[in-house]
């Protein structure tokens, strides 16, 4: 593609141009990738990951990592491009790998390779990444790149997509595997630590550990052997390799070392946690086909099949397999007391399922996340879960009921020692206020937006834009406006309430609850307007017109009506909203004509009263009339007859 080309098109964040003559098969990580130009300084050492629909990227990191990384594609942009069907998508834009990635020609590599070019390289990203509070969550085979042999390893770019969402089942601790892809959340870096201890394994090996099972089955695997002996079952690993990662996949992530620590490998491999071994039973409890037989496994099992799980613990099965099977009385307990509790509960009977299912979860494993219903998230990953399962109602309701449960904070209640419970309860009571406001300034459609900073206005402006932000969206309208469409549908209003912080709230609760649509409309595009340089809106101006004849009807003066209407349909073909508004919302002018039509109908008052009494003293006026007209008769007839009599006297 030419430079010409190239400017063309509407560049990201004002200078990245896609080009998508140059796809880069495998730079992405699994996710599409084309080169960049950036139209500044001419460089074409770039690439675009693409964002897919319903994962949205992470703002976290867009927002935090704004420095460079030796070793580390880190973000340089983000926003709107064009896609190969024609129509446009979001990317992310990064420098581009310096090679193809490690998994295209997987072979063993030596101890000191790993050392030199993967571990240590490896280490001081995440050293870095630590410092600033973020973490990759993904480190994978495919997703790891090398300019050549003997060179040092580039981590890739993992920020088109939610955190681990991609990841291997191999690549995740137990924890992250029982979620939903889109739920495990940013973890901490001790979760790419374990990432990096697997690629290791892979490396060594010269193969993906567990190659070609699902993520179920890897579940099960790292539950029956540990991750270590799953991972490098039948694997020969140099001594140094083997001892490092040991500690690298321990179940517990406090036990795991530090990125700092794997900068000394020789140190490292010296460090022993003394863990204590999970207590199995002689004989597994059966729950729903799920064999379990230790805490762990109860817990993953009440993840995966919570009906069966709720029946068995109802029966008494759970309790009896935990004091006799596993001897674990104190756990016995606890899970007694919760049974209790739940009996103790006015909420319906489904429901007290549901919370009774995360509360035994959490007792049986503090380190598992949210098991709500059969579905798994971290709270930090609701928003991606939300935003995945937007289409599927059963899911949504799944999770809105956990919403307005605040099932995170009851949640983080019971595993006080695991994290800032204090933080996720004030997310989660924000998280239900925001879901019972009504829409469109609260409700789903505006959570989903609001956990999701990063994700496109769907709707009627998503199926022909793609509209990631406030200074966006305003453009979409109005070609949706220009082509005959309704641009202000929920999506977009939920879109705009989320986007705007508060400051378009009261303009959304009016749309929700009042008649003066379009002047909230253009109070709307007005704050968009006079926030960013986006220039006029006539087709828009135009709608919002077309929709005003019940503000216009405010005038009763029918001159000025016509010359309100004359001067609207003037001020929007200018495509400015302020002017509109000002026209409209004329409050001395409401009030002046407000004043007028009261005078006018205390006149009319008048008139009607004196009417009313003239037509009510019409009867009493003819009968004096018929009064007056005869005795005017007898006067004149006795006026005649005195007359006459005169005459006749004198002759």
């Amino acid at each position: 593609m030419d430079t010409n080309a190239l400017h063309q098109q509407d560049p990201i964040g004002g200078c990245f141009a896609v080009d998508l003559t140059r796809p880069l098969p495998g730079a992405g990580g699994g996710l599409d990738a084309f080169g960049v130009t950036d139209l500044r300084s001419g460089r074409t050492d770039l690439m675009a990951v693409a964002v897919l629909p319903g994962a949205p990227a992470r703002f976290d990191i867009m927002r935090d990592l704004t420095e460079g990384c030796a070793g580390l594609l880190g973000p340089l942009g983000f926003g709107p491009g064009p896609r190969p069907d024609g129509t446009h998508g979001l990317y992310t834009i990064c420098p581009a790998p310096p090679g193809p990635p490690v998994s295209l020609h997987l072979k063993p590599w030596t101890e000191a390779a790993l050392i030199a070019q993967v571990l240590r390289p490896a280490a001081q990203v995440l050293t870095h990444l630590a410092t600033k509070g973020v973490t990759h969550r993904a480190i994978r085979a495919n997703n790891v790149f090398a300019a050549g042999p003997g060179q040092k390893i580039t981590l890739g770019a993992g920020w088109s997509a939610p955190p681990a969402m991609h990841q291997p089942g191999a690549y995740e601790p137990f924890y992250s595997l029982m979620c939903d892809p889109a739920g495990r959340g940013n973890g901490s870096i001790a979760d790419d630590v374990y990432a990096l201890g697997c690629l290791l394994v892979a490396l060594a090996a010269g193969a993906e550990p567990m190659a070609g099972l699902d993520d179920a089955a890897v579940l099960r695997r790292k539950l029956d052997l540990g991750s270590f002996a799953a991972l490098t079952g039948g694997v020969r690993l140099p001594p140094l390799i083997t001892d490092l990662v040991r500690g690298m996949l321990a179940e517990d992530p406090v036990h795991r070392p530090t990125p700092a620590m794997l900068l000394d490998p020789a140190a490292t491999r010296g460090r022993r946690v003394a863990t204590r071994p999970s207590r199995r039973a002689q004989r597994a409890l059966n729950i729903g086909g799920v064999s379990v037989w230790d805490a762990r496994g109860l817990a993953v099992a009440f993840g995966q099949e919570p009906e069966a799980a709720t029946r068995a613990l109802r029966d008494g099965q759970i309790t009896h397999w935990l004091r006799r099977g596993l001897a674990d009385a104190t756990l016995c307990a606890r899970v007694e007391e919760l049974v209790r509790h739940r009996g103790a509960e006015p909420a319906d009977a489904r429901a007290a399922d549901t919370m009774l299912g995360m509360r035994v979860v959490a007792a049986a494993e503090p380190l598992a996340p949210i098991c709500w219903g059969g579905l798994a998230f971290w709270p930090d990953g609701l928003g991606p879960v939300l935003a995945a399962h937007a289409a599927e109602s059963a899911c949504l309701a799944l999770l809105e009921e956990a919403v307005i449960a605040e099932a995170p904070s009851i949640w983080a209640s019971m595993r006080e020692d695991h994290g800032d419970s204090f933080a996720i309860r004030t997310g989660a009571r924000a998280n239900r206020a925001l879901l019972r406001v009504r829409a469109p300034a609260g409700g789903m459609r505006r959570l989903v937006y609001a956990l999701n900073p990063l994700l496109p206005c769907g709707g009627v402006l998503g199926a022909a834009h793609c509209v990631p932000s406030i200074a966006t969206i305003a453009p979409a309208m109005e070609a949706v406006a220009r082509d005959g469409g309704h641009p202000f549908d929920a999506d977009t209003l939920a879109f705009i309430a989320a986007r705007s912080g508060r400051s378009l709230d009261m303009e959304a609760f009016i749309l929700a609850t009042t008649q003066d649509g379009p002047l909230a409309w253009l109070r709307i595009l007005a704050e968009i307007q006079a926030r960013h340089p986006i220039g006029p809106l006539p087709a828009l101006a135009r709608y919002a017109v077309a929709q005003s004849g019940p503000l216009l009807t405010r005038w009763h003066n029918r001159d000025q009506r016509r010359a309100v209407t004359a001067e609207l349909a003037i001020r929007a073909e200018a495509g400015f909203c302020a002017p509109m508004i000002a026209l409209l919302d004329d409050r001395p002018g409401l009030e002046a004509d407000a004043l007028g039509v009261l005078e006018a109908v205390t006149a009319r008052a008048n008139l009607d009263a004196a009417l009313a009494a003239i037509a009510q003293g019409a009867e009493a006026r003819v009968l004096a009339a018929e009064q007056y007209g005869q005795e005017i008769a007898a006067g004149l007839g006795l006026t005649a007859l005195a007359g006459t009599l005169l005459a006749t006297v004198l002759g």
